[in-house]
């Protein structure tokens, strides 16, 4: 059911990556972005695998975690496999029917775009939501574009934005679930008939899913408000970030996971 699923969940689990301050996170994470789309070769792949997989037992996140992370991204990976399958031309080809075409070079990329969909999905749930509460992401983030703020870009309410969209991901979740069990006990099949009409069932989902979310964003504003909520300016912050040694010994171990990635892509690489 939708209430499995993780994503935007915060899982204690009092590992060294929960207490690692969340702006050595936020860079390990755009670190390991870039690294994730420059890998190409089979040897760079699996030492994908092996520093993703030591990113998740670092991090002591259940594999039932792990597996209801990856459950919404299933769809949109299988498309995307199907879609680089039959779109590439290059390459021997392997079979044909019709417009349709498979090569070699199509399977490859396919398995290589879907295992990069994978290992994102992964390294943002281990680097950012399951290790990290909302509002330290949303200091981090504060803290790290603070510069912006010399050329007025509003840091404080895009982190903060983020902090509450982060914050609402699994709400939303329960809410659609909550909704989804309600009509089905009333009579609604979500399970059956053609796509066309499926679709259409869910239509008795998404409008009261969007009345309920408006709703919760007026008594945000109004909660918010309440409290005198003018924005970051002369702000203070009951626990500010601190880097201590430990972060910067995870930022280093963590970096060089990254360059030996690399490392392997540039001498076994194409």
């Amino acid at each position: 059911m939708l209430s499995d699923i993780s994503l935007g969940r915060y899982v204690e689990t009092g590992s060294i990556l929960h207490k690692t301050d969340p702006r050595i996170k936020v860079i390990l994470y755009i670190v390991y972005l870039v690294s994730i789309f420059v890998v190409n070769s089979p040897a760079a792949l699996l030492t994908l695998f092996a520093l993703t997989a030591l990113q998740l037992v670092t991090a002591k996140i259940p594999f039932k975690v792990t597996l209801s992370t990856l459950k919404p991204i299933l769809p949109l990976t299988l498309f995307i496999f199907i879609l680089n399958m039959f779109t590439l031309k290059q390459g021997q080809m392997l079979w044909s029917w019709r417009f349709l075409t498979v090569t070699d070079y199509g399977i490859e990329r396919a398995i290589l775009m879907s295992l990069r969909i994978v290992f994102l999905i992964l390294s943002t749930s281990v680097l950012l939501t399951l290790t990290t509460t909302p509002l330290k992401i949303s200091d981090a983030l504060e803290s790290l574009m603070s510069p912006l703020k010399v050329i007025h870009v509003p840091v404080h309410e895009m982190s903060m934005m983020m902090s509450i969209a982060l914050r609402f991901i699994p709400t939303l979740i329960e809410e659609t679930d909550k909704i989804m069990k309600a009509q089905v006990s009333r009579g609604a099949d979500y399970d059956t008939g053609s796509f066309i009409n499926r679709i259409k069932g869910y239509v008795t989902v998404l409008i009261p899913l969007f009345v309920s979310s408006f709703k919760r964003a007026e008594d945000l504003a109004v909660a918010m408000d309440a409290r005198c909520y003018r924005g970051g300016e002369g702000r203070t912050k009951l626990n500010p970030l601190k880097i201590t040694g430990r972060d910067i010994a995870v930022l280093i171990a963590f970096l060089a996971g990254a360059g030996a990635l690399i490392a392997v892509e540039v001498f076994y690489g194409k």
